[in-house]
């Protein structure tokens, strides 16, 4: 599992034109599910979302988690993080698990977060996005299960 955390001031993801899922701030959680990914995985991986102190206290340092921050996740399902670009000008996604396992797994993650005490919104599984963001910072961290619990 990869999960790219974006610290934002504001995000929301559009189908078609209209808006899904929006947060005011937060996280946007880009969501990579691979073959071998558990419920467990999934826990372990949202309970790091959560609990990431990355967010700004009253001196300015990064001892903030995103909810004493007060803030929300927006989730968004995106099997390309698993692209594999090692050999010719093709990315494989062998390593992404199949969707009907990727979107159970992806849907525990939000509803792990949610479960924590965090607003989540959520991007449509499998369906053509736009995601708009302003990134805060920019804070960006890339959370990979095979380092964080394997």
């Amino acid at each position: 599992m990869k999960v790219i955390l974006q610290r934002s001031l504001q995000a929301d993801v559009r189908v078609d034109g209209d808006i899904v899922g929006q947060i005011d701030h937060g996280l946007v959680a880009l969501v990579g599910i691979a073959h071998g990914d558990s419920v467990d995985t999934v826990r372990a991986i949202a309970d790091k979302t959560a609990n990431l102190r990355i967010f700004p206290d009253e001196a300015g340092k990064m001892n903030r988690n995103v909810v004493e921050a007060g803030g929300g996740v927006l989730a968004i399902s995106q099997f390309t993080l698993l692209a594999d670009c090692r050999r010719g000008r093709r990315p494989s996604f062998t390593a992404a698990a199949p969707p009907d396992m990727a979107k159970n797994l992806y849907e525990r993650y939000a509803d792990h977060l949610h479960s924590l005490g965090l607003p989540v919104a959520r991007g449509i599984f499998a369906a053509d996005m736009a995601v708009s963001l302003v990134n805060d910072g920019p804070v960006t961290i890339i959370l990979d299960s095979d380092e964080i619990i394997r």
